[in-house]
């Protein structure tokens, strides 16, 4: 009985370091997504994106002013906190990398646009983050091929813009 016991409380803890995070982990980079962290004028990282986005023949989609819409609607849902001075996302594909995610599986639609985030918080002006969602290596290999070719472009495109 002890010995369940004993493996119950090893157990809890186990589950407990996955919810609240295990120590020295860093919450801005996980298995799901990639954050990056600059110094620098948020206009620029954004032209930055932009171009790094264009120079690989890539159009961008559509864009999401994420903080505007919580400034337009804080009043409707009673909200005290403005939490982000900018927050945009960028989304896009590649025609090329899309149409090989899809061929290896046709329900990898779901990853399909592509989403980079650049934010920067009232409480740290002059901090920009740049984060995007990795795409899950699933399926065949092929479909894991395909969908790393993917989250390679993205860190390409960060890794482009802020250097």
């Amino acid at each position: 009985m002890r010995k369940l016991s004993l493996l119950y409380v090893a157990l809890m803890l186990c589950s407990l370091s996955v919810v609240a995070g295990a120590p020295g982990e860093d919450p801005l980079n996980t298995d799901y997504k990639t954050t990056r962290v600059v110094k620098d004028d948020y206009a620029f990282v954004v032209d930055s994106i932009k171009g790094a986005i264009g120079d690989r023949g890539i159009k961008i989609n559509g864009v999401n002013f994420i903080g505007k819409m919580l400034r337009r609607t804080a009043a409707a849902v009673g909200a005290t906190r403005d939490i982000y001075k900018h927050a945009q996302a960028y989304n896009f594909c590649s025609s090329t990398l899309s149409r090989a995610t899809m061929e290896a599986d046709p329900h990898n639609v779901a990853f399909c646009p592509y989403i980079i985030t650049i934010y920067e918080l009232n409480a740290e002006p002059g901090t920009i983050y740049i984060t995007y969602r990795k795409p899950l290596l699933v399926g065949s290999e092929e479909s894991k091929k395909s969908l790393k070719a993917i989250g390679d472009l993205l860190d390409g495109i960060v890794n482009d813009a802020i250097n």
